[in-house]
Formats: structure tokens, C-alpha cells, sequence
């Protein structure tokens, strides 16, 4: 079986841990924003940037209660986007700039949602992604 060796972990070995800085953008200095909206299929997700592209916050017809299908229905997506226009309010944005991506069903109902809650939205673009040319077909079938 051998001897038995007893370790002891001295002070200089344990490593240090760093301290982070966290840089806090305070809502005075944040007037305009930009707005993604992701409709799938399945689910709705509007995530809220600052106009460098910084993450504020974001919500999901799945993170506010919505199960299974429900999620990505146009109601659904109508109440995420009334969500982050609330956060949008406390955190001072006034101005917004839409950016769609998806084929799903709540992509019109999120943006008439934060029109009607008062964000004044500077644009609107559609950044879907479009295959040119796109995959190779398959076979065809021999039977």
C-alpha cells in the first residue's frame, strides 16, 4: 500500500484573486438605444444595447411566464416588448433603433408594442440572414 503523505497547502500557494473593475453606466448618460428583436418559430427574444452595442438588459417570451407554444405567439411577443420598453424608461432611453432578425410571428406585434408604449423609434432593419445561394441540394431519390 505504501507510506501515506499528509499535504498541507500553505498560504503563498493558494493563488490571489483578482479584483474586477465593473464599469456602471449611470441612465443620465444613456439617451439612445438600440433594440434587437429575435422571432423564431418557438420563442421571442428582444435584447436592449447601448449604441455601441453593449448588452442592458434583455427579456424572453419564455423568461416572463410564457410555456410551450404559447411563446411565440404575437401576444406573447407584444409582452416582452412592453417589458423592455418599461426598462427602457427607467434607465432614461428615450430614442431607439429596431433591428428584426427572424421569421416568427410576434416580429410586428413587439414593434408596434414599443411604438404604442412611447419609445420613439428612429428606424427600423431588417437584418435577417438570407442565404445566397445556400446549401447543397440532396441526391435524388432512386427507388
Amino acid at each position: 500500500m505504501g507510506k501515506k503523505r499528509i499535504v498541507t497547502k500553505t498560504e503563498e500557494v493558494a493563488p490571489k484573486e483578482r479584483e474586477r473593475e465593473v464599469k456602471v453606466i449611470t441612465p443620465q448618460k444613456i439617451k439612445e438605444g438600440k433594440v434587437y428583436i429575435f422571432s423564431s418559430y418557438n420563442n421571442t427574444i428582444i435584447t436592449l444595447t447601448d449604441e455601441r452595442g453593449n448588452v442592458l438588459t434583455w427579456a424572453s417570451a419564455g423568461s416572463i411566464g410564457f410555456k410551450g407554444t404559447k411563446k411565440a405567439t404575437p401576444f406573447a411577443a407584444s409582452k416582452v416588448a412592453e417589458s423592455i420598453s418599461d426598462l427602457c424608461h427607467k434607465l432614461g432611453i428615450e430614442k431607439v433603433r429596431v433591428l428584426v432578425k427572424g421569421v416568427g410571428s410576434g416580429r410586428e406585434s413587439a414593434i408596434r408594442s414599443l411604438a404604442a408604449r412611447g419609445l420613439d423609434i428612429a428606424s427600423i432593419k431588417d437584418i435577417t440572414p438570407i442565404p445566397h445561394n445556400g446549401c447543397r441540394p440532396p441526391k435524388a431519390r432512386r427507388v
